[in-house]
């Protein structure tokens, strides 16, 4: 039976909104050889390709249907919008943990799934594409949560009133322009993931 859009709206937000605590847990080293957690890896590794295809189809849509297309042609209409790149410090810095860095990716994801309303705004015949964006995302964000709760880390739910506003424009035009960006650094955000997934692969 298929799940009514209240539903899966619901769904989603049950599964995006879990991140967990940071906690110190196994030592990577002890994780590398273990072969359930390579298998997470390679599977989520392929859940990330799967849905950076897909930003990258929504990306030629919004060049097809406004024009807009190159990055460095908007950085002056960027300076009047409010759009927040997704923070994923922790997944390429020196000291890299497996635990914090799954909990920014976490918490990312559920920054952008918000941010797509925007784009549900602007591709409204589209929607098949973003739906199968959105549910990838949840597997994605669900897969590891599971993994953390395999590995003996404590989960945390936040409540829902704290979610992170919608950005606002203040034309169509601009409100076109951040969708661009929000789809541009969405694409960043999950080539960022996707190395530090591959990272743990080879250690």
């Amino acid at each position: 039976a298929a799940v009514p859009a209240g539903g899966l709206a619901l769904l989603l937000g049950v599964l995006l909104w879990a991140p967990w605590r940071a906690l110190h847990g196994a030592p990577l080293t002890e994780l590398s050889g273990d072969q359930d957690f390579q298998l997470f890896l390679q599977r989520n590794l392929e859940f990330t390709r799967k849905i950076r295809g897909d930003v990258a189809a929504l990306q030629r849509v919004v060049c097809d249907t406004f024009q807009l297309c190159k990055e460095e042609e908007l950085l002056l209409v960027r300076q009047d919008l409010d759009i927040a790149q997704a923070p994923l410090e922790q997944c390429h810095k020196r000291t890299f943990q497996a635990e914090t860095c799954f909990s920014q990716i976490r918490a990312g994801l559920r920054i952008y799934h918000g941010s797509l309303a925007t784009i549900q705004e602007l591709l409204p015949g589209h929607a098949g594409l973003l739906e199968t964006l959105q549910l990838d995302m949840a597997n994605l964000s669900s897969n590891i949560q599971q993994q953390m709760e395999d590995l003996g880390l404590a989960t945390v739910t936040y409540p829902t009133e704290n979610q992170d506003p919608l950005p606002t424009f203040s034309s169509h035009f601009h409100n076109q322009v951040g969708g661009f960006f929000i789809l541009a650094n969405f694409q960043r955000f999950l080539e960022t993931a996707y190395r530090a997934l591959r990272h743990l692969t080879n250690l």
